[in-house]
């Protein structure tokens, strides 16, 4: 049998595993491209939409809600306080903790930030018509709320 060198062996397109490690990269590059033609890093929109969300919170609480590292929350969060998206002040009760409140820079930031990962989304599920989008992101969110119990996913709108 004849193959294009190019051609992915049946036995990983049968597993979803595979399907979705692959779709992944592709989501993955797609953000940080939209990410980048903004001058925003990857883990801001997460914070702002969470800080929009939620309101003022923690940096550690910010870290759980999203899913990134303390560390990694707290070199973000200077990123979005040298951009004047988020101000930092020490907590009023806790004066050791950080409280991170979102401002009306970060608010349009996040707007911009909305309209290029609205973009990926499109060039990503193009071949998936609104129905088919919806099923697909309620089968994944069961998936997730199975594979993580304890990250109580926020209500689909």
């Amino acid at each position: 049998m004849t193959s294009s060198p190019d051609q992915v062996p049946e036995r990983l397109v049968s597993l979803c595993s595979w399907l979705i490690k692959e779709i992944g990269v592709h989501a993955a590059r797609l953000s940080h491209e939209a990410f980048a033609a903004a001058s925003a890093r990857p883990y801001w929109y997460p914070l702002l939409a969470a800080l929009e969300e939620f309101g003022p919170s923690s940096q550690a609480v910010l870290g759980r809600r999203c899913g990134i590292d303390r560390s990694d929350v707290v070199a973000a969060v200077n990123g979005l306080v040298d951009a004047a998206y988020v101000e930092r002040t020490a907590d009023p009760v806790d004066r050791r903790r950080n409280v991170i409140t979102i401002t009306t820079a970060g608010r349009a930031e996040l707007g911009r930030l909305d309209e290029g990962l609205g973009s990926v989304q499109e060039s990503l599920l193009a071949p998936l018509t609104g129905p088919e989008r919806d099923q697909l992101r309620g089968m994944l969110r069961r998936v997730l709320t199975q594979l993580a119990p304890d990250r109580r996913l926020s209500a689909e709108g």
